[in-house]
């Protein structure tokens, strides 16, 4: 056992380190010519569908996994897929926090379900607030940081505020930090600085977690991916459900996957809608401040955010109230949409002053 793997066991939870995990049949198959399945009690005259889904998906993701080994330049042992980021999220705090005992450090304002996962599980949350001007504070997570610390939770591009977090702040957490730093990448397609997935074998503690659901479109599918070295991939294929990718989301992702031309399009297509809100919004009078970002959203601060949402909702228009987020005051966090529907937020915001105003 080298350094590595040593250290992902002393972090596991005892329990999971001895776990004897469920073999499916599909599991105990490792290919070859077989062309008459009669092992896994499938219904083997098929169903009303035309497509054979009658056959339960593979277990281990094989085709799907094989086509990212190719774009992220990484090992199919360093992949673990799963239903969206979350899942990868409930799995990594099921596994390495005791409930009860050990805890998770969160950056608020952050994406909320690392805390609705670590709630689940009974993992204490710490938080190491981000600075108002949405900055990460390296002081606040040394002083939550003790023994029972097992994993740290950062998201860049940031949601809601939609700033990347510095690099040598995540290098001196990856430094300092005693148990897992989960990096969430779910915007970060947007961003244009390169991805620490290429990194995840110079980190033993790092653990890279990546989506189809925003720059590739398919949020409908639910398809997150976990990089990491392959001791922390194995423990989160132990304690996966056996066919946690059905077998259409698996088919339509590789579908979507060999067409990566049409996603840049979209994303240089998105990135300029943002270019012109971040323009347009700040000459709108209930519109206070437009935070910079680094996603395929904004967060904006305006005069009064229930008024403006009510308002916006009334013309068809739905965006993110998050007025009650920590240092997310007035604030509304607004995507990216179509040209026409941008311009249709542009007007309605203007509309509101008209309306408003005595």
């Amino acid at each position: 056992m080298n350094e590595a793997e040593e250290k992902i066991n002393a972090l596991l939870r005892p329990n999971i380190r001895s776990l004897r995990p469920y073999s499916s049949a599909r599991d105990e198959f490792e290919g070859g010519d077989a062309d008459i399945f009669l092992d896994a009690n499938e219904n083997s005259l098929g169903s009303p569908l035309d497509t054979a889904y009658n056959r339960y998906p593979d277990p281990r993701q094989i085709a799907l996994k094989d086509v990212l080994t190719r774009m992220k330049n990484v090992r199919q042992e360093s992949i673990f897929l799963g239903n969206g980021s979350d899942e990868a999220i409930d799995l990594l705090i099921r596994a390495f926090c005791e409930p009860g005992t050990d805890h998770v450090i969160i950056m608020p304002p952050s994406y909320g379900m690392y805390a609705v996962q670590a709630n689940i599980q009974g993992a204490a949350i710490r938080q190491a607030p981000l600075f108002p001007d949405f900055s990460p504070d390296i002081s606040a997570i040394r002083r939550h940081t003790d023994k029972h610390s097992k994993l740290l939770f950062l998201c860049s591009p940031n949601n809601p505020t939609g700033n990347c977090l510095p690099e040598d702040f995540i290098l001196k957490v990856l430094g300092d930090f005693p148990g897992l730093v989960v990096l969430d990448e779910a915007y970060a397609d947007f961003s244009g600085k390169p991805s620490w997935v290429s990194r995840v074998e110079e980190f033993s503690n790092l653990v890279v977690l990546q989506t189809l659901s925003k720059a590739w479109g398919l949020a409908g599918l639910r398809v997150g991916m976990a990089y990491s070295n392959k001791y922390i991939i194995n423990v989160l294929n132990k304690i996966k459900y056996p066919y946690n990718l059905n077998s259409a989301t698996i088919n339509l992702a590789l579908k979507a996957l060999n067409n990566e031309t049409a996603m840049q399009k979209n994303v240089s297509a998105l990135l300029a809608g943002r270019a012109r809100l971040e323009v347009a919004l700040p000459e709108i009078r209930c519109v206070r401040e437009v935070f910079s970002s680094e996603a395929n959203f904004l967060l904006v601060r305006v005069t009064d955010a229930d008024a403006v949402y009510r308002y916006l909702l009334d013309r068809g228009i739905v965006v993110r109230n998050r007025n009650r987020e920590l240092h997310c005051e007035n604030c509304l966090r607004i995507t990216v949409g179509t040209e026409a529907e941008n311009e249709r937020l542009i007007d309605a915001l203007t509309d509101f002053n008209l309306v408003t105003t005595p």
